[in-house]
């Protein structure tokens, strides 16, 4: 079964029609919403990302049979280059946060990263899409300095606060995954104009038709 995460980039778009269910997991119950795929909504409850219950919600996907996830994820723009508006698939991440596992009493080696073949195929439903970046993860739930988006474009080309996370459990629990990246913002001091929340969710709004587009394309290709 192929499971979507979103979040800021759903918000506004019109969702298959799938029954709201509660899953139980070791690390407390996640909400996700089943039938030919299972969604899951990153800020359920109402979660900030440094608040997201990152275990129970990947877990959750696992328990309920997801043997391939894609994530949406809105981000800020590290580079001049990659416009607001714009999608990017990473192929790698940078966690600056606190990285979460589901090893708690064990110490284990599990190769992170982003799966290239579901990135490929994620590609090819996206064709407009830049392939390959690396995604840069900050714990939130602030916007970067200026200072700190001068430091991490050094190392990165989008920046957001749940993708990285989101990746490593995916990796613990045997489940490909891959990641697609609206680009809703230059951040913090590589545009001219001043950001704010606002602002990030006025351009996700106006991408809502996009986002519609590409999750059907990502549903109908891959589920």
């Amino acid at each position: 079964m192929l499971g979507i995460i979103g979040g800021t980039s759903l918000l506004f778009a019109e969702l298959p029609d799938l029954k709201k269910t509660v899953i139980a997991t070791p690390y407390g119950p996640a909400e996700l919403y089943l039938g030919e795929i299972a969604l899951l909504l990153r800020h359920q409850y109402g979660m900030p990302p440094h608040r997201i219950n990152f275990p129970a919600c990947i877990s959750a996907l696992a328990i309920a049979g997801v043997d391939r996830a894609v994530a949406f994820g809105s981000v800020g723009s590290l580079k001049k280059s990659i416009r607001p508006g714009s999608i990017l698939i990473p192929d790698d991440y940078v966690s600056m946060a606190s990285v979460p596992t589901i090893h708690n009493h064990s110490q284990e080696h599990v190769m992170p990263g982003i799966d290239a073949d579901l990135s490929a195929e994620v590609s090819a439903c996206i064709p407009e899409s830049q392939k390959g970046g690396t995604y840069v993860q900050t714990s939130g739930p602030r916007i970067e300095t200026k200072a700190e988006v001068c430091a991490l474009s050094e190392i990165g080309d989008v920046v957001g606060m749940t993708v990285s996370s989101e990746a490593t459990l995916a990796n613990e629990l045997n489940i490909p995954f891959s990641a697609i990246c609206m680009v809703d913002n230059y951040a913090h001091g590589i545009g001219e104009d001043e950001l704010s929340y606002e602002q990030i969710l006025n351009t996700a709004r106006a991408n809502t038709k996009k986002t519609e587009m590409i999750l059907e394309r990502i549903i109908t290709r891959i589920g």
